[in-house]
């Protein structure tokens, strides 16, 4: 009897797509990794951690809070303060989501608060609303209910005052124009005499030294 060739069934080929979505997949997860570990790293302090977080997500949050506020300095403010948030609550993060979704839902809720705090304020002139205006920029997201919540509010509160009043005076003074007062860049400038690049400079580091001074102590709360 003749022997019977066997066909050779070729292998079923991956297509491009799937081939496409498993290197996103994977990307994804070493990403996902890498942010576990910088994190890690960041909570014992280490400064150059909290750099790469920040560099690795600042374009992305900034491209997100453009989206809602169409303001370019008022973008830039909302950003760092997006990173300012997370970074003194990250020993709140749950590692069983990834850290981009959780800073993404800090950077658009900080947004949306900012957005009511705008419409609130024009629809008030006549009747100014009461704020704690130094809270503005740095209050801090609370992602638990506490029975002692105004207590914590208020140490917080104590806290954010303190660190402000240890700034050097030249961005202390940048700092408090800006966030207290609210002026405009252009407006700090003008009222000091100093070039915009200087004061953009000033806000930039004090906002640096501020978030230096409560990384540590706000970890406790």
């Amino acid at each position: 009897m003749p022997k019977v060739k066997k066909k050779n069934i070729p292998p079923t080929p991956v297509s491009s797509s799937s081939k496409t979505l498993s290197a996103i997949e994977q990307k994804r997860l070493e990403s996902r990794e890498e942010d576990f570990l910088l994190i890690k790293r960041a909570l014992k302090g280490d400064q150059k951690a909290f750099n790469r977080l920040r560099l690795k997500y600042y374009d992305a949050i900034y491209k997100l809070v453009n989206k809602m506020v169409h303001n370019h300095q008022e973008v830039e403010d909302l950003t760092q303060e997006a990173f300012i948030k997370a970074f003194t609550s990250l020993n709140r993060f749950d590692n069983q989501y990834s850290f981009s979704t959780w800073l993404y839902k800090i950077a658009t809720n900080n947004s949306i608060d900012h957005i009511r705090k705008k419409k609130l304020q024009t629809f008030s002139i006549n009747k100014p609303i009461e704020s704690e205006e130094s809270d503005y920029s740095f209050e801090l997201p609370d992602t638990e209910p506490e029975p002692d919540q105004k207590m914590i509010h208020s140490q917080r509160k104590k806290m954010l005052e303190e660190a402000m009043n240890s700034l050097p005076p030249k961005y202390r003074q940048v700092i408090l124009m800006r966030h207290v007062d609210e002026k405009e860049y252009q407006e700090i400038a003008k009222a000091l005499k100093l070039p915009l690049g200087t004061i953009k400079a000033h806000i930039f580091r004090a906002r640096e030294l501020l978030y230096k001074q409560l990384r540590d102590k706000i970890r406790h709360y």
